[in-house]
Order: structure tokens, then sequence, then C-alpha cells
């Protein structure tokens, strides 16, 4: 009850500031606007500018400081100049970026996450200008291309959490730059059907620049330094001279065809070769709406998951990467609070361990019905297997926004089992809950307040999930308070609920708990006022406390942080953390007698440091030392990597730790090694090999991929997987595929 008057309070706080707060941000818009025209003519596509087109359209500039500061405009040696025009079928983009090189490239790759980390233009757009999601588009002075899907929520600058960006979405958009004595330009060509569009007449946009040799990051209309620059809070305005009609017969398809041989020797099964057709299509229902089907899916070319050593009682949570499942993915997924969701789309298609379940087919709607209200729905069915019958997945949400940065959302999943041709009445599980999404307008505060069931059928009363929060997220002072309950009998099969399973070494089995959680933090950023070399320091502290709802400890760790930024992007970071641990059931960390059950109280510092990563050879170096349970833990990290600007990364990934127990207890090495080649031939013409050595899984894995786009998202992959247990070093598995995809516009 305390913890629900507190998060009512929190609400009826914010909706009161929301309605004087952010009349900067409500005025952005009425500043930085700019007629788009409509002009008849094409461009050669060449990134030079010299088409006589743009010397009809106007031009926009003076774009603001966003980081390291944010309280002046851009100097007029690295000014950006940005024009715009639109035909029925395109919108056209051009910019000049002043500033002499010779200019930061981190790979030729398109969508490589170091991209920003680079000199770079982009453009963030809202079409529906309600805030709540965009697109992003951005290229490089060698014309590499990244995009994404950006939501409302896409946190704080430099956080991982709530980021609301989607870097995994690809459709087809075309762009090419040239680079000159004293600045680099840039084309863009985004085609009206890659967007998802309204009738509305204007549209949400900011224009985005990023600059290696000042580390500093410029947009058109401000934004503040704590903020992303694609915040869809900061956007200015354009105005079409004719809002843009829907186009006509939108549906584009994507047939593949694979060949595979594969080989299990774990199971001492043979060679096996295997030829499979399957497809993807998208089909735009309205010019906001959008429908995509799959037919047997196959997703052997997405990269392997980045493996972690996990010194923790949950398993660790990895990132959704299948391209089916990432448009308008925040509609189904953002439910809950980190890491508690009642949606997560990895639980569809894979198991625990990250292993293929085939899909047989899916569908999912998802988009604007109206500028206010958007929705998602999606159903899909796995394959039956001789391990398992097959799933059916279900999924329906939806965000209605309220104010002008704020959303009442629900949903309702469903997972049952479909086994030979009909449902099983008593093997399913179903999740349902409502949240209330307040934000100021100008970002700064938000309170959130959700309540959910779930529904089994051996699973009757205390089947809730509650949870709420609040957020200030000022230019000096931040602050983020959480709290959610789980009930003991709330199950969540399409969802990602840790801390409610708990493992008994000795029995070999997992007990299930209802638990409540709470996490409060306070940082405090100083930015000095004369920075040579300093961005700004920031200190942290923060407290997360999860226990059973009988009030037992199952977890409280304190945390201490200061973070050093420097203006050359090195960073230095020093942590100081109390953890109290109460183990409700024995545990193994080692292969010896497991940590009896009970409580441990333990300490232990860190210290990191990140080189300049704009240079050839950068390189990450840590190291943390304490107590560990009943025992002790040392851990040394170190990431380098050497870029041959701008077509190859070489890059490895060192992670060892030592636990030390008392007898009989055991000690133990884990290592984890991770080098890393990628080469990029050309902007179309890739070959990426990831290795990874993993003491703790028992597993060392080759994963290369070469993957030529022949077409504009029309690719061939040749992708080698191989498999090796460590401590024996024999093989488990292997599998080599060919696999080609074609993306058709009808």
């Amino acid at each position: 009850m305390n913890t629900g008057l507190a998060v009512t309070v929190a609400l009826l706080l914010v909706l009161s500031i929301s309605t004087v707060q952010g009349q900067e941000t409500s005025s952005l818009q009425s500043q930085y606007q700019y007629s788009v025209a409509y002009i008849d003519k094409s461009i050669q596509l060449d990134g030079k500018l010299e088409d006589e087109v743009w010397e009809e359209v106007d031009a926009i500039s003076d774009f603001w400081m966003s980081f390291p500061v944010d309280d002046r405009k851009v100097d007029s040696s690295l000014q950006t100049i940005v024009q715009m025009y639109y035909d029925h079928e395109n919108i056209y983009i051009s910019a000049v970026c002043k500033g002499a090189g010779p200019y930061v490239i981190p790979s030729l790759k398109r969508d490589n996450m170091e991209f920003w980390q680079g000199d770079a233009f982009g453009l963030v757009i809202d079409p529906v200008n309600q805030k709540t999601s965009g697109f992003s588009f951005a290229t490089n002075p060698a014309g590499v291309q990244t995009e994404s899907l950006v939501s409302g929520q896409t946190g704080l600058r430099g956080s991982q959490r709530n980021s609301g960006i989607d870097r995994a979405w690809d459709n087809k958009w075309y762009c090419r730059s040239h680079v000159e004595a004293d600045q680099w330009t840039t084309e863009i060509i985004i085609p009206f059907r890659t967007l998802r569009f309204g009738s509305n007449g204007t549209w949400g946009i900011n224009f985005i620049r990023g600059d290696s040799k000042t580390n500093s990051y410029h947009t058109w209309s401000p934004v503040p330094v704590q903020f992303r620059g694609v915040d869809l809070g900061y956007t200015g305005a354009i105005h079409w001279e004719t809002p843009p009609e829907r186009v006509r017969g939108n549906i584009a398809v994507i047939p593949y065809v694979l060949g595979s041989t594969t080989r299990d020797f774990e199971e001492g099964t043979g060679k096996q070769n295997d030829l499979q057709i399957g497809g993807d299509a998208k089909v735009a229902v309205t010019s906001s709406l959008n429908l995509d089907l799959t037919l047997n899916p196959d997703f052997s070319q997405v990269e392997v998951d980045e493996q972690v050593t996990n010194l923790t009682t949950i398993n660790p949570r990895f990132p959704e990467k299948r391209l089916f499942f990432l448009e308008n993915a925040d509609v189904f997924g953002e439910y809950g609070i980190p890491p508690m969701r009642p949606f997560f789309s990895r639980r569809i298609g894979l198991d625990e361990d990250g292993n293929t379940i085939p899909i047989l087919f899916g569908a999912r709607l998802s988009g604007n019905l109206n500028k206010d209200l958007r929705i998602g729905i999606m159903n899909m069915q796995t394959k039956s297997s001789s391990v398992s019958p097959g799933q059916n997945y279900s999924a329906t949400a939806f965000q209605q926004r309220i104010l002008k940065r704020s959303v009442v959302k629900g949903y309702f999943n469903n997972r049952q089992t479909f086994d030979q041709g009909e449902f099983t009445a008593n093997d399913y599980n179903r999740t349902t809950g409502l949240e209330l999404d307040i934000n100021s307008a100008d970002g700064k505060w938000r309170a959130l307040a959700g309540y959910g069931l779930s529904f089994s059928p051996d699973k009757e009363g205390d089947n809730y999930f509650f949870n709420g929060s609040l957020t200030y997220n000022g230019r000096n002072l931040r602050l983020y308070s959480n709290a959610a309950g789980i009930g003991n009998n709330y199950r969540a099969d399409m969802g990602w609920i840790p801390r409610i399973e708990h493992k008994h070494a000795i029995l070999d089995t997992v007990f299930e708990h209802g638990f409540n959680h709470f996490f409060n933090s306070l940082s405090y950023i100083i930015y000095p006022e004369n920075r040579p070399k300093v961005n700004f320091h920031e200190l942290s502290f923060d407290d997360r406390l999860d226990m059973t709802k009988g009030g037992q400890l199952i977890e409280n760790r304190l945390r201490f942080r200061y973070r050093l930024n420097w203006q050359n992007s090195s960073r230095l970071e020093v942590e100081l953390t109390n953890t109290a641990s109460n183990l409700l059931y024995p545990f193994d960390f080692t292969d010896f007698e497991p940590l009896p059950a009970g409580k441990y109280v333990y300490n232990f510092v860190g210290l990191k440091y990140e080189s300049d990563r704009r240079k050839i050879l950068s390189y990450e170096a840590g190291v943390e030392f304490g107590k560990f349970y009943n025992g002790n833990r040392k851990q040394f990290q170190a990431k380098v990597n050497l870029r041959q600007q701008p077509w190859g990364n070489f890059g490895l990934n060192f992670v060892q730790n030592y636990l030390e127990f008392p007898d009989p207890y055991g000690n133990v090495e884990l290592l984890l090694l991770g080098p890393k080649i990628e080469l990029a031939f050309s902007r179309d013409l890739f070959w990426t090999t990831f290795i990874q050595y993993n003491t703790q899984n028992d597993n060392f894995n080759i994963n290369s991929r070469f993957q030529w786009r022949f077409q504009p998202l029309s690719d061939i992959f040749i992708v080698y997987t191989d498999n090796y247990a460590v401590n024996i070093w024999g093989p488990k598995n292997r599998a080599f595929v060919v696999k080609m995809n074609y993306w058709l516009n009808l």
C-alpha cells in the first residue's frame, strides 16, 4: 500500500509539472521550422551537390552544440548546412559538413556499432509528430549507412537504460558522400515507402552532426547535453507544401533460399544436408500501419551473442537481433521496468541457451491507427519436434497518447501449446496489464505505474505484477527510483523476470519465489567552466534491494561510482560496491561442493580506463578485486582494437576471473577470450569472424560470416559455425550455410 501511494503521488506530481514545464520544448517547433518545397526533379546521387535543384532550395544552418556543452552555437568553421525537398516518391536531403579532415571512419560496414564514434551526419524524423516513435538515418564521409527505429524514450546520453533505439532495423534508402579539402558533403534519398506516416502536414525533425576532432555533437534544434541527439522531445518542424500521399501498392517481398550442411557430434548424428525456402513480406496497410509476414523464417545470418562471464545467480539477458521482431518493438516490449519485462521477443523461437527453435510462420501488425494511438498485434507458431511440442505465441498491445509526451498502454500475451493440429487446453500461460507513463514535456520528469496479472492452469491467486518508477533527468542532478512486486504464482513465459527462479545445486532443480524489488540511484554531473581537457565529472550512488514476499533478503547491492570523461573521448571509472547476498538454496560457482544457503556480505573495488576511441589503436583495461561470498575474487579485463581505416577492425576481448573459496568449496579460474576480425572490402562486401573461448560455458566457438549486398537489402551470406568443448577439447556441432535473400518491391 505504501508503494502504491508513493507511485500515485509521484504521478500526480509529474502530471501537474507537465502542465507548466517544457515551455521551451513546446516552442522549439515554432522557432525551428523548415518549409519543404515540392520539386519534380531527381538528382544524380554522388554527394557532390552539383545538381541545379539545390540552387532552388532554401538552406538551414546555425547548429547548436549538444555535447560536451549545450549553451552556444557551433563555431562557423564547423557549421553544417542542410537542404531538403521532395517529389511524389522521395525525400531529398543534402548536407555540407564544414571542417577539414582527416576524418574518422570506424568501418565501411553498414550499421556498425562504432558508427557515431567517428564523423557523421544524420537526421531523426517523427512523421506523426507525437513524440512517441520515429526513424533515424545517418551517414559519414565514406557514405556508410546506418538507420534505427526510435521510441519516445531514448534515455540519457551514454546510458543503456531505456535506450529506445533499435539499431538492427533495416530498410531501403540511399546516400553518397564526397570529401573536399575543408569539408565533406552528402546527399540522401529516403523513399516515402520506407517510412510510416499519416496525413499530418507537419513532421518533427532534427539534424545531428558528429565531429571527431572536437569529440562533439551538434543539432539543428537544440538538445540539452544530458539527452541524446535523436530525442523526439526536442525536434524542430518541417512543413510540407502538400502533405505526402500514401504510397500505393507499398508491398515488399523478401524470399530466401538456403542450403546447409550440419553435424551434431554430441548427439552422435551424421552429416545432415538441408535445402530451405521461405521469406518475409512487408505490407503497408496504411501509410502509418505495417503488416509483417514471415514463412519458415531463418536467422542463421544474425551475429552470434557475445558471451559474458556470469558471476550472478541469474542467467544473462542478450539483446534481440532478429529483424522480424524489431519494427515497433517498443509497442510490444516496453512494459514493466528494466530488467523485468512481461514480453521479451527472444522467448519466441529460441531456447534458454540461445539455440534455434524452428518457426513455421508469423504475422505482426504494428504502427499508428491515428496520430495518438499505436497498436501491435502478433501471432507466431513454432514447429513441433521430438523434444518439444509446437507453441503458439500471440501478443496484443496498444499505446494511447495523452497530454504532450505521455501514454496509457496495455498488453495481452498468450503462449499455448499447439500440436498435431489442435491446442492443448491445459498448457498455456497468459499475461495482461495496463500502464500509465507520464512524461513532462521537456523529458526531465517521468513517472510510471503499472499492474498486471498472469494466468496458468496450475496457478491460482497471488498472480500479480506491479511496477512503478519516478525519474528526474536534470542537467546536473539525476534521480531514478523504481519498485516492483511479483506474486508467487506470477509467470511470464513470453517475458523476462529474473530473480523469480532459484537453483538448488545439490538437487539440480529450480524453485520459484515471488519477490519485491526496489532500486534507487542518485548522480551528480559536474561540467567544468573552463574545460581544456575535461568534459565532465560524474558522482553516482545506487542501491538495489530484492526480497521475498515474506521479507527475507535475496540481495542488497550498494554501489558508488566516479566517472571522469576527457575531451579526447577517453574515460576513467572507479567503483566501490557492497553486496549482501542471501542464497535461498545451495549454489555452485565451481565444480566442488556448492556454497551453503545463507547470508554473505562482501565488498569489492573496480577500476577501468578507456583510451581515446578515435585513435587507430584503442584499448580498455580494468581490474576488480575484493571479497566474493565467503571467498575472494580478482578480475582482469582488457579490450584492444586496431582500426585499419576504413577497411578493417581487429579486436580482442579478454576477461579473466579468479574465484578462491575456502575448503571444501574449491577454486576456479574463468577465462573468456573473444578475438574479432571485421574486413570491409567495400560498402557492400563484408567478412566478419568472431571467435569466443569461454571456460565457464565449456565452449570454444567460431562464427565466420561473409556478406555480399548485391542489391539494396538483398544479400548472399556464407556462414560457418563451429563449437568445441573446452575441457576435453572435442567438437560439439558444426554448420555451414549458404543463404540468398532478395528484396522485391511490388
